[in-house]
C-alpha cells in the first residue's frame, strides 16, 4: 500500500483498549467529522455478537442496529450479553455507551445449523448482477482529501449513479479489519456494506434533500462466501419526509439475504455535510 494510504496508517476501523473499543479515523461518517458512519458500529455489533457466548446456535441470521444518537468519534465502552439462551436459537443484545450514555445498540438472532436434503425446494428468481470486474474501482463524490468510512472499501459501482436519484447496484470490498489484530468476518463484511444500501439507492437528489436512516436491519440466509459483498439497491421518499431503502444482498455465487433502513428526508440544507 502507498505509505499516503489512510489504511496503512489506522490499520483498522476500532483498537480495542481493555473493555473500550476506540474508533480511527476510518471509522468516521460524512456528517460530522466528529461522529462515526453508520457501517462502523454495526460492523462492530456483528463482529462481537457473533463470538459472544458461543454454542450450537452460532449462524447470525438477523441483525438489527439502532442508531440512537450520533455515534462519537471517541472511545466507546461495548456492553454485550444473551438475552435467551438455546441450543436452536438464540438472542444477543449489545449497546454502545459513551459516557453512561447509550448511542447505539443492536440485536442478533443466531441459529443452529445443520445437514439438511433441500433437494426440490424453490426459491425466487433473481437475476444475477454484474460482477465486481464489470466496472473500476470507483470513488465516493465525497470525502476528496479527508479520512473516513468511505476509504474502507474496494467499490465497483455497476449500476447507478452516486450523483443521481435512482436505484443502483454496487459491490464493496472491506479493505481493513473491524477491530485491529482480528479477522474480518462474513457477518461483518456484510454489516459493513450493508448501511451503504441508502446511497447506493439515493432516492432524492442531494441537493434539495438528504436522506439518512437512524436503523439497519440485515436478515442473512447464506454468509459471503469471498471478500466481495453486492448491494442491488432501490429506495422511496415521501414528502412527508420518511423514506425506505431496500437492499438484495448477493455475493459471487448469488443471493444471500436482504436489508432494509428506515430513512428520515430532510432538506439538505438541515444535514451539511462536513468533512
Amino acid at each position: 500500500m502507498p505509505d499516503d494510504d489512510p489504511i496503512a496508517k489506522y490499520g483498522a476501523l476500532f483498537e480495542r483498549d481493555g473493555a473500550r473499543y476506540v474508533p480511527t479515523q476510518l471509522s468516521r461518517g460524512p456528517w460530522s467529522p466528529r461522529a462515526l458512519h453508520g457501517g462502523a458500529p454495526s460492523a462492530l455489533f456483528a463482529s462481537v455478537c457473533e463470538q459472544h457466548d458461543p454454542g450450537p446456535a452460532g449462524f447470525v441470521a438477523r441483525l438489527t442496529v439502532e442508531l440512537m444518537r450520533p455515534v462519537p468519534l471517541a472511545p466507546l465502552v461495548l456492553r454485550v450479553r444473551t438475552i435467551r439462551p438455546g441450543r436452536k436459537v438464540q438472542w444477543i443484545e449489545a449497546s454502545l455507551t459513551d459516557d453512561d450514555q447509550e448511542v447505539a445498540r443492536a440485536t442478533v438472532l443466531r441459529v443452529h445449523t445443520d445437514d439438511v436434503d433441500t433437494s426440490g425446494s424453490v426459491h425466487p428468481v433473481a437475476e444475477p448482477p454484474p460482477g465486481p470486474d464489470a466496472a473500476p474501482e470507483h470513488r465516493f463524490p465525497f470525502g476528496e482529501g479527508a479520512v473516513g468510512f468511505w476509504n474502507v472499501h474496494d467499490v465497483r459501482l455497476v449500476r447507478g449513479s452516486w450523483t443521481d436519484p435512482g436505484p443502483g447496484v454496487a459491490w464493496f470490498r472491506m479493505r481493513c479489519p473491524v477491530v485491529a489484530g482480528e479477522p474480518i468476518s462474513p457477518i461483518a463484511r456484510v454489516a459493513a456494506a450493508a448501511d451503504f444500501g441508502s446511497g447506493v439507492s439515493n432516492p432524492v437528489r442531494m441537493t434539495n434533500a438528504a436522506a439518512i436512516n437512524p436503523e439497519l436491519t440485515v436478515h442473512v440466509h447464506r454468509h459471503p462466501a469471498g471478500a466481495w459483498v453486492c448491494l442491488e439497491s432501490g429506495a422511496w421518499a415521501q414528502p412527508h419526509g420518511v423514506g425506505m431503502a431496500e437492499t438484495r444482498l448477493h455475493d459471487e455465487r448469488g443471493v444471500i439475504g436482504r436489508s432494509v433502513q428506515t430513512l428520515l428526508v430532510e432538506p439538505a440544507a438541515q444535514l451539511p455535510m462536513r468533512l
